[in-house]
């Protein structure tokens, strides 16, 4: 029970635990003599400059777990140990001053530091302060760009930037994003580290014909414009596709795990090979500057897991860099020297050239014509939301912390409680992990990781399961937290024996409520793991940043009632006063879509379909589907049925039209009584293989909708992109597959549009899916397959589990609505919003104390709609870190497209803000002192006057805030 004095904050304190980094406020840099830009060797005017970088590509996970890969665990399945690697590199570098290495993943480097001594990490220090060692990306991770949220790219780049910022300086701030292993490249990305400060953005995989376009019209460095809202060049970004992927040149390998011979320069011996190594050399320096504008070329020299034994590579590169140069007596006009992607970057910005623009993404990615990389846009689709609902606890528990003060910080668990998660989400952006293309084991550690960070955030003892709660209980109190920054109605569906009970809200108004009985598919999907046999159906209304309580009575069990049981037989339409749906009596599937506000209609079905999965046994390539790799056997999916069983449920809460297509594929049409879009709830799975098939499973929406080839999906949850089939923005596509070359990532939503009518669907995680034919939107759902598709992972992606051992069963959501292009966004943005931060439902038993306040916000006043209250995070005791979102793109919504102005003193309820200094976007550098390479004219800057309470967004404008707050 609450004590009266911390009524306002009971279940905030109850239920969640904080989190407060030992981290300083981020200090003003103090510029260094040496590193960074400074720190770069020499290069030779009039010369072909051959920047070598050494460096090496850890997975934060892939093939074996994090701890595996960091202790050198587990080398049967692959030799890699990251603790050794940095051991070694930092002995190597302290035996040359001129060598060089770049470090990318503080989630390891984190973990090395840590067991390092006093001296070791003075050290390090004077290493990075002289610019020998360098970080670049600095994120956590080096996450994927295709199946992650950008709310959770920035939390897990602030993290890894924090702690480098925190423990070298100025010195270790990276400059550079580097993104050289990720499979396609998000426009949103390069839009967030532009916004992060960093100067350029270097990756290795881009789709084969556009790399030799470019080749050819040298133009693999560009100026990446990465949103169509920002003012440039706030979201511009320099852009470099680096020549080998992220690998040395071909024979120039001296690795443990390379074959490559090294040099054997003592002429007295046997086998003298450095006149072969420098000309061969040369030529692939030649070669390469062809394809490149400037006499500048970049090298890594390095690969995934290298240097865990440095010598080899640096004795080596030191040999390679003194054969070569002393060729220049000769003639020669290559200079060979050690270098890092920052020193090169400063030698393109030297240059004074104009570079080519570019607009849109690098979506999709293949690396031949039957290979395209868009099969794990779905893959593990129960993993991918798990990482979303993660994400959406995480917001949740942070603004807690905030909220509750600093008794919240006191918990069973001691401060600190909520890093766990922060560490377990920060992983889960990974390349390989909530992308879906790590092994099977891997996964199952990711999934646990996350379990282990959701414990943390809450008090075990006083946290209550939904199902004892609502199953075993005559009386119990439903606490909902809304995150988001205005009010909320949110369904709430409760597993129950009951059939009937009296509920009230937080001021004691009775709430409507059913109780209906669960859907056969609904019980088989629990495997005998629950007992309920009926569910409480009622809408509860959240306010902003707070929560709302209400209290649930049990008044009656037995039997579900004859009237709550469903109907079998499909309705002729479900309605509530903002949608019409229709069905077809002879099939059982939708037939039409009204918007009754705005007079719209569209026809419209909708089904599930299964494309046959390449086995490689194919006369035109052998590429099978994969986890990474999408590719049908034929462009036409098989149909799962043409006609669906039908049960229909309606009452005041909700209306329901229940349909089995299979024994293993089943939906729910359901409408709520006040909702604006229509929810289909689809389940999917345990997926057939007895016909020795792999089989990927879509959801297909047909509609009467003039789309003209054009689709649209969102980038990373933020910006939309036009897509347009069998066509790119910036090469002329010779389409060799017609599905998977179709496919984009949609990670919150996707519409089709015409002149009158558009169809947007929210997904509630990251899936793939395109617009193979006009007024047509697919939607792949699940994915099993029977092969490996040979990119590494060694193992088909085939899920199954103890619960399920004939295949895994995923369940999840889709949510349509019909508007008028003009408005479209007004609905779309604040519904797919609501999907990504979710109410949190908790529960408590008996009555409630009587001093207990049932209803809070932590917000003077709800904020304009087209502000999103992106970040409210504890950053040090007395500091949180804050981030203001406008939420719509310029000219988007002729409403809500507009600047709007917050003041920062009037937000808080509970907060006093006694000062505001504005920040980057990852919090790691003042947002008055950064500053960018200018590539065509001066990056504007905005001032961090604490005086100035009155913050201004623009269209997909983020600012970034530490505030000084003191407890109300």
């Amino acid at each position: 029970m609450a004590t009266p004095e911390y009524t306002p904050f009971v279940f905030l304190l109850l239920l969640f635990q904080s989190s407060v980094w030992g981290f300083p406020v981020c200090q003003t840099p103090q510029e260094s003599p040496t590193c960074g830009y400074k720190s770069c060797h020499a290069t030779k005017p009039g010369m072909l400059n051959v920047h070598l970088v050494p460096h090496t590509h850890d997975d934060v996970g892939w093939l074996k777990t994090v701890d595996q890969y960091f202790y050198g665990d587990r080398n049967d399945i692959q030799h890699a140990g990251v603790q050794y690697i940095l051991d070694s590199v930092v002995d190597q570098l302290l035996k040359n001053p001129d060598r060089r290495f770049i470090y990318v993943e503080t989630a390891f480097f984190y973990r090395w530091w840590k067991q390092q001594t006093d001296d070791m990490q003075n050290t390090v220090k004077q290493l990075v302060n002289e610019g020998r060692l360098e970080f670049v990306n600095g994120g956590w991770c080096m996450s994927d760009e295709a199946t992650t949220h950008y709310s959770a790219v920035i939390d897990q780049m602030t993290m890894g930037l924090r702690f480098l910022n925190d423990t070298f300086g100025h010195c270790g701030r990276p400059r550079v994003a580097w993104h050289i292993d990720p499979f396609g490249h998000a426009r949103e990305h390069a839009s967030m580290f532009a916004q992060m400060g960093y100067d350029g953005f270097f990756f290795g995989r881009l789709d084969y014909q556009d790399r030799n376009r470019r080749m050819v019209a040298r133009e693999q460095e560009m100026l990446w414009r990465a949103s169509e809202s920002l003012t440039p060049p706030m979201a511009d970004l320099f852009t470099g596709i680096l020549p080998n992927g992220y690998n040395p040149p071909e024979g120039f390998c001296w690795d443990q795990s390379c074959d490559d011979p090294p040099i054997r320069d003592d002429p007295d011996l046997e086998d003298y090979n450095v006149d072969d190594v420098v000309t061969r050399f040369l030529h692939i320096a030649h070669g390469q500057a062809l394809v490149y504008k400037t006499n500048h070329i970049i090298m890594t020299m390095g690969s995934d897991f290298q240097y865990e034994n440095a010598n080899l590579w640096y004795k080596n590169l030191d040999k390679l860099i003194r054969y070569v140069n002393q060729m220049q007596s000769n003639g020669s006009e290559v200079n060979v020297l050690y270098s890092t992607p920052s020193c090169y970057l400063q030698e393109l910005h030297r240059a004074n050239l104009t570079w080519p623009l570019k607009g849109d993404d690098f979506f999709p990615y293949a690396d031949s014509a039957h290979d395209f990389w868009t099969g794990y846009f779905t893959s593990r689709p129960a993993l991918k939301r798990y990482e979303r609902i993660s994400n959406s606890y995480l917001q949740t528990c942070k603004q807690l912390e905030v909220l509750g003060g600093p008794i919240s910080r006191k918990g069973p668990f001691g401060a600190g409680d909520s890093e766990t998660l922060k560490k377990a989400m920060a992983v889960a952006q990974h390349h390989d992990a909530v992308s879906g293309t790590e092994k099977q084991h891997v996964a199952n550690d990711y999934a646990r990781k996350l379990a282990n960070g959701w414990a943390h955030c809450q008090v075990p003892t006083i946290y209550i399961s939904l199902l004892s709660v609502s199953m075993f209980l005559c009386q119990f109190s439903v606490n909902v937290y809304n995150p988001l920054a205005r009010p909320v109605s949110w369904p709430v569906r409760l597993p129950v024996n009951g059939t009937a009970y009296r509920i009230s809200d937080a001021k004691g108004k009775a709430v409507d409520s059913q109780v209906v009985p669960v859907s056969q598919a609904t019980a088989a999907v629990r495997r005998g793991r629950g007992y309920a046999v009926n569910e409480l159906l009622f809408q509860v209304q959240a306010p902003p940043l707070g929560y709302s309580t209400y209290s649930v009575s049990l008044l009656q069990n037995g039997p579900p009632s004859p009237q709550s049981s469903p109907l079998p037989r499909a309705p002729k339409a479900v309605q509530n006063k903002f949608l019409r749906v229709t069905f077809d009596p002879e099939t059982g599937l939708l037939s039409s879509l009204s918007n009754l506000e705005t007079q719209q209609t569209v026809k419209l079905s909708q089904n599930f379909y299964w494309y046959n999965a390449s086995d490689g046994n194919n006369s035109e390539s052998i590429q099978m589907s994969g986890a990474y790799i999408f590719r049908p056997n034929t462009s036409t999916p098989f149909i799962i049925s043409k006609t669906a069983k039908i049960e229909t449920l309606q009452n005041s809460v909700v209306q329901e039209v229940r349909q089995w297509f299979s024994p293993w594929v089943s939906q729910v049409v359901r409408l709520y009584t006040d909702s604006r879009a229509l929810e289909l709830e689809w389940t999917v799975g345990p997926v057939p293989i007895g016909d020795d098939l792999g089989k990927e499973v879509i959801s297909r929406l047909d509609s009467s909708i003039n789309s003209s080839g054009v689709f649209y999906t969102d980038s990373n949850g933020r910006e939309v992109l036009q897509r347009r089939k069998d066509y790119r923005p910036t090469w002329n596509l010779r389409q060799s597959e017609p599905i998977a070359g179709n496919y984009y990532p949609i990670n919150s939503r996707a519409y089709i549009k015409d002149d009158k009518d558009q169809l947007t669907v929210v997904t509630d995680r990251s899936q793939g899916g395109g617009s193979i034919q006009d007024g047509s939107l697919e939607i792949m759902l699940h994915r099993r397959l029977l092969y490996d598709d040979v990119r590494g992972v060694g193992e088909p992606l085939n899920e199954t589990s103890d619960i399920y051992p004939e295949g895994l069963v995923v369940r999840g959501r889709h949510l349509l609505s019909l508007s008028p292009p003009a408005t479209a966004a007004d609905t779309h943005r604040p519904l797919a919003q609501e999907v990504v931060l979710q109410p949190l439902i908790t529960f408590t038993d008996g009555e409630l104390h009587p001093s207990t306040r049932l209803e809070f916000s932590g917000l003077q006043a709800v904020l304009p709609p087209a502000v999103h209250l992106l970040t409210v995070s504890q950053w040090d005791q007395d500091t949180v870190l804050l981030r203001l979102e406008h939420q719509y793109q310029a000219s988007e919504s002729k409403e809500h497209s507009q600047p709007v102005t917050v003041n920062l003193q009037k937000l808080f309820s509970t907060l006093d803000v006694l000062g505001v200094s504005e920040m980057n976007l990852s919090a790691n550098q003042w947002k008055d002192e950064m500053t960018r390479l200018d590539w065509k004219k001066p990056l504007p800057k905005r001032g961090g006057d604490p005086s100035v309470w009155e913050v201004s967004l623009k269209p997909m404008e983020i600012r970034t805030f530490l505030l000084r707050v003191r407890q109300r």
